[in-house]
C-alpha cells in the first residue's frame, strides 16, 4: 500500500499540488481563477519557459548550463541597442541576438567538449564573462528610448512598434508570447521524444559510453545541446525586451534559478525522473501560479523564494526517494 501511494504521488503529485494551489488561491481571492489572470500567469512565465527549455536540453546530455541568465541579459541589451542606438532593421534585430546565443553556446561547448572542463565550472566562467561583456558594452546603463549619453547627446532611435508587438501584442485574443511558448514546448517535446537526434540526445545523457558504442557522435550531440541552450536563452532575451520595452541591465540574473527550479520540479511530473520538456513546462506553470497568487494575497515579495524553495525540496524529495527505492 505504501509503495502504491508513493508511486501515485511520484507520477501525479506535481499536478495534484498545482490543482490544490489553484483551489487555495481561488478561495482566497475571487479574481484569481479568471481568464484574464490565468492568461497573465501564462504570459509571465513565457520568458522563463524558453530559458528553462534550454536548461532542460543541457541537463538531458548530463550537463548543466549556468550561463543562460547572463545570455538573457546580453541579448536583451543587444536587442535594445540595435534599435535605439543604431536604428537597424527588424530582421537584423531578431537574428543577431539568436547568433549571440549560439556563439555563447559554442563557447560553452568548446570548453566542455574540446577542453574537457567540467560543465558547471565552464558555464560558470562563461556566465561571468558574458555578464561582464553586457555591462561593459552598455557602461552599466539600461537602454531606453532616446536615452541620454554621458556626453549630453541623445540616442537617435526608439523601440520598433512591430518589435514591441512580439512581447505585448495579442493574436485572436491570446498574448503572442503565450502562443510562442506553447509552440516551443510542443516542438521541443516532439523533437526530443520522437526524432532520431532527440533520442540520441537522451541516450548520451543516460549513458555516454553506451551511446558512443552504439554509433552516436556524443561530442557533437553535447555541443548541439549547449548551442540550443544558448539560442533558447536568446529568445528569452528578445521576448523580455519586447515585453518591457527597454534593455535592462542584469535582466536575466533571476531567471537562472527560476529556470533550474522549474526543470527539477519537472523531474517528478508523470514519474519521469529525468529532464523532460513537459515536466519543465509544468514546473514553470507552478512557479507562475505561486508568484501570482502570493502577490494577489499581498505577501511580501521576499518571502516567495522561501516558498519556491520549499516546493522544490518537496518535489526533489518525492523524486529521489522513489528513484532510490526503485534501484533497491
Amino acid at each position: 500500500m505504501n509503495n502504491r501511494l508513493l508511486q501515485f504521488s511520484y507520477k501525479y503529485g506535481a499536478l495534484i499540488f498545482i490543482g490544490l494551489v489553484i483551489l487555495f488561491f481561488s478561495l482566497r481571492n475571487e479574481y484569481f481563477f479568471t481568464y484574464s489572470n490565468l492568461v497573465d500567469i501564462l504570459r509571465s512565465i513565457s520568458i522563463l519557459t524558453f530559458v528553462a527549455i534550454g536548461v532542460t536540453i543541457s541537463l538531458t546530455v548530463d550537463g548543466f548550463d549556468l550561463s543562460v541568465g547572463s545570455t538573457v541579459s546580453l541579448t536583451t541589451v543587444a536587442t535594445a541597442t540595435m534599435m535605439i542606438w543604431y536604428e537597424l532593421p527588424l530582421a537584423v534585430v531578431l537574428i543577431v541576438p539568436l547568433l549571440i546565443g549560439a556563439v555563447v553556446g559554442l563557447l560553452n561547448a568548446f570548453l566542455i567538449v574540446k577542453v574537457r572542463i567540467p560543465d558547471l565550472l565552464a558555464t560558470l566562467a562563461v556566465m561571468y564573462i558574458v555578464s561582464g561583456i553586457h555591462k561593459t558594452y552598455t557602461k552599466g546603463y539600461s537602454i531606453y528610448n532616446n536615452m541620454q549619453f554621458q556626453d549630453g547627446t541623445k540616442a537617435p532611435g526608439v523601440m520598433n512598434p512591430d518589435f514591441l508587438w512580439i512581447g505585448q501584442g495579442k493574436l485572436l485574443g491570446v498574448p503572442f508570447p503565450v502562443i510562442l511558448m506553447v509552440l516551443a514546448v510542443i516542438g521541443a517535446h516532439v523533437f526530443m521524444k520522437y526524432t532520431r537526434f532527440g533520442r540520441r540526445t537522451t541516450m548520451t545523457g543516460g549513458n555516454e559510453e553506451a551511446a558512443r558504442l552504439s554509433g552516436v557522435r556524443v561530442r557533437r550531440v553535447r555541443a548541439w545541446a549547449y548551442v540550443a541552450s544558448g539560442v533558447f536563452a536568446a529568445i528569452g532575451g528578445i521576448l523580455y525586451t519586447a515585453r518591457v520595452g527597454s534593455g535592462q541591465i542584469d535582466a536575466g540574473a533571476p531567471m537562472l534559478m527560476d529556470a533550474v527550479a522549474a526543470v527539477f520540479v519537472g523531474y517528478s511530473v508523470f514519474g519521469a525522473g529525468r529532464p523532460n520538456i513537459i515536466g519543465t513546462f509544468v514546473g514553470a506553470v507552478l512557479t507562475g501560479i505561486l508568484i501570482n497568487g502570493l502577490t494577489m494575497l499581498h505577501v511580501q515579495y521576499y518571502t516567495t523564494d522561501i516558498i519556491k524553495g520549499a516546493v522544490l525540496v518537496l518535489a526533489l524529495t518525492v523524486t529521489f526517494v522513489h528513484l532510490s527505492r526503485r534501484r533497491a
